[in-house]
């Protein structure tokens, strides 16, 4: 694989592995610095991608691989950082912007709350759009448990954010 070839096949997922990173390292210079890793071992190996049947799946492998060994390392819980937050809410009064920055707020508290697996399983495929196949093939886990892993994630924070909701009644 050459220069032009490497940046054909590779570099157009660099926005896909940077949010994956993002997601799992609650940190922006963290994210940055694996996906400067993950482009630096693919090219290393870029005699080897051929391969792959699918070369943005195991992008995505090594940055979730490295993520997960850069949380091991420093064995701290993630925090939930809102930035940038976006509501498309043009209209809406400031306490209705408040109502959703609230309610986005405790989604993403209750998503961090899931275990690791879930948590990356719905990022995966409800934030990143993954079919259930890229999905098998970047966490290794077979299709019907994806869907019972999913299924279970979106139940637990959908349970989740209905008790939250019921007690502010």
């Amino acid at each position: 694989m050459d220069l032009q070839e490497f940046k054909t096949k590779v570099l157009p997922a660099k926005q896909k592995l940077y949010r994956l990173a993002l997601f799992l390292l609650q940190n922006k210079e963290e994210a940055e610095d694996i996906l400067q890793d993950v482009f630096l071992k693919l090219w290393t190996n870029k005699h080897k991608l051929h391969a792959y049947a699918s070369i943005e799946a195991f992008a995505m492998t090594v940055t979730k691989n490295l993520c997960l060994d850069k949380l091991k390392a420093r064995k701290h819980k993630n925090m939930v950082v809102i930035e940038d937050l976006e509501l498309g809410a043009h209209d809406a009064n400031p306490h209705q912007r408040y109502e959703l920055a609230d309610q986005v707020n405790k989604v993403q508290e209750l998503v961090q709350l899931l275990p690791e697996q879930q948590r990356l399983i719905l990022h995966l495929r409800d934030v990143e759009g993954y079919e259930y196949q890229e999905i098998e093939q970047v966490t290794g886990i077979q299709v019907n448990a994806i869907r019972v892993a999913l299924s279970r994630a979106r139940k637990s924070v959908r349970d989740g954010l209905l008790k939250l909701e019921s007690y502010a009644v």
